[in-house]
C-alpha cells in the first residue's frame, strides 16, 4: 500500500467518480427506459404491446458489452457520427437494464388488484389519471426492491466501460497496478470502493421503499430486531394477561 502515491490514489479516486456519474446517468435512463417499455407491454392496444415487448426481448437478450461495442463502434460506420466513449457507455448500460427494468414495472402494476381500477372507473378517472392516482402509487412499493437489485448490477456493469476506453474505477485500477506491480492491494482497494457504493444504493433504496410504503399506509416500524421483538412480546403478555382475567 505505501508504493501507492498521491498521484496514484487521485486516478483511483477519479475512476470512483467516473464509476458514480456512469451509474447515475445510465440509472436515469434506465428508470426512464424501464416505464415506458414496462407501461407500454400494459397497453390494451396490441401494436403497442408487440413493438414494447420486441423492444423488451431484443434488449433483454443480448450482450451490454456487445451492444456497447455496436454502439461505438458501428454506429459511426452506419451514420457518419460518432459518441464518445462516455455516452456511448451510458446508452448501452441504459438501454439494456431499462429492458430488465421493465419487466419489474409490468409485474408490479400487473399486480395491482383489478377492484382498485374498477374504483377508479367509478370515480370517473381517466385512464392517465387512474394510472397516477391508484395503479402507480401501489405498484411503486414492490418495484424498489428489484430495482434496488438492478441498481447494483448496474453499479458492478459499469466496469465494462473500460473496454471502450472510459476512465472508470476498474480501468484506473489497471493503471495503478501496471505502475506499482502490485495486484493484491490495489485490487483490495477497488473491491471496497465497489461495496462501498452498493451499500450506499442499497441504504438509500430503503429510505425510497419505506417511504412508498408509508404514502400507502404501509410504514413498517423504523425500529427493528430485540426492541421490536420485546415490544411484541409485552403486548401478547398483556393481552393475555387480560384475556385470563376476563
Amino acid at each position: 500500500m505505501s508504493e501507492i502515491t498521491s498521484g496514484l490514489w487521485g486516478l483511483l479516486f477519479n475512476g470512483l467518480w467516473i464509476t458514480v456519474q456512469l451509474t447515475v446517468y445510465s440509472a436515469a435512463l434506465a428508470v426512464l427506459v424501464a416505464f415506458v417499455i414496462g407501461l407500454a407491454r400494459t397497453h390494451r392496444l396490441w401494436i403497442v404491446r408487440f413493438l414494447s415487448g420486441t423492444y423488451f426481448e431484443i434488449f433483454r437478450g443480448t450482450s451490454a458489452l456487445i451492444l456497447m461495442f455496436w454502439i461505438f463502434f458501428v454506429l459511426p460506420l452506419l451514420f457518419g457520427w460518432q459518441l464518445v466513449p462516455m455516452w456511448a457507455a451510458v446508452l448501452a448500460l441504459g438501454l439494456t437494464y431499462g429492458a430488465y427494468g421493465s419487466e419489474v414495472v409490468r409485474g408490479a402494476v400487473a399486480a395491482v388488484a383489478p377492484a382498485q381500477r374498477e374504483a377508479g372507473i367509478a370515480l370517473s378517472f381517466t385512464s392517465a389519471q387512474q394510472l397516477r392516482k391508484i395503479i402507480l402509487p401501489q405498484a411503486w412499493p414492490e418495484m424498489v426492491p428489484p430495482f434496488n437489485n438492478l441498481a447494483i448490477e448496474l453499479l458492478k456493469g459499469t466496469a465494462l466501460v473500460s473496454i471502450v476506453g472510459v476512465g472508470d474505477l476498474t480501468r484506473e485500477g489497471n493503471l495503478v497496478r501496471n505502475a506499482t506491480g502490485d495486484s493484491a492491494p490495489v485490487f483490495t482497494v477497488i473491491l471496497l470502493m465497489y461495496f462501498v457504493l452498493a451499500f450506499v444504493i442499497t441504504r438509500g433504496m430503503r429510505v425510497v421503499e419505506r417511504q412508498a410504503k408509508a404514502n400507502i399506509g404501509q410504514a413498517s416500524p423504523k425500529t427493528g430486531g430485540i426492541t421490536a421483538k420485546l415490544g411484541l412480546r409485552q403486548q401478547n403478555e398483556t393481552s393475555q394477561s387480560a384475556g385470563g382475567a376476563a
